[in-house]
């Protein structure tokens, strides 16, 4: 499933994502400025997060409380290694039930769950993004 959009369809798009997700495990894939938190933010305030929603860069996780459910926010663009991801029980999340949003995926991908959705983000030279979701 492919997307072309402005930010100012952002709304749009988070829908059409968490219609179509078979997992709540998503893997957001892109370069440093493409859109991965901003669509994160949105998907969350979808999903109901109603607290400020910031990337976990330093943290390598955020926790936000929804109703019913937890939405597990992960940024591992610092990450060292592996094993660091293991130590703040990595596991223990990706198998909780609850939604996993992870950005920079790569970076641990010997840890990651197989059932994911990956989402792929490029920036165009007009300023538009094309997203790929790949179940």
């Amino acid at each position: 499933m492919e997307f072309n959009f402005n930010l100012q369809d952002l709304n749009f798009v988070a829908k059409e994502i968490l219609r179509n997700v078979p997992n709540k495990t998503l893997l957001f894939y892109g370069t440093m400025g493409v859109g991965k938190t901003t669509l994160i933010k949105e998907l969350s305030k979808q999903l109901g997060v109603t607290d400020v929603i910031n990337s976990p860069t330093f943290s390598l996780v955020n926790e936000y409380e929804i109703l019913k459910d937890k939405i597990y926010h992960f940024d591992f663009y610092r990450i060292k290694s592996e094993e660091e991801a293991l130590d703040i029980g990595i596991e223990d999340y990706f198998f909780s039930g609850h939604w996993n949003l992870i950005e920079w995926p790569e970076n641990i991908s010997n840890l990651l769950p197989p059932n994911s959705t990956k989402i792929e983000m490029n920036k165009n030279q007009n300023g538009t993004r094309t997203l790929n979701i790949v179940f």
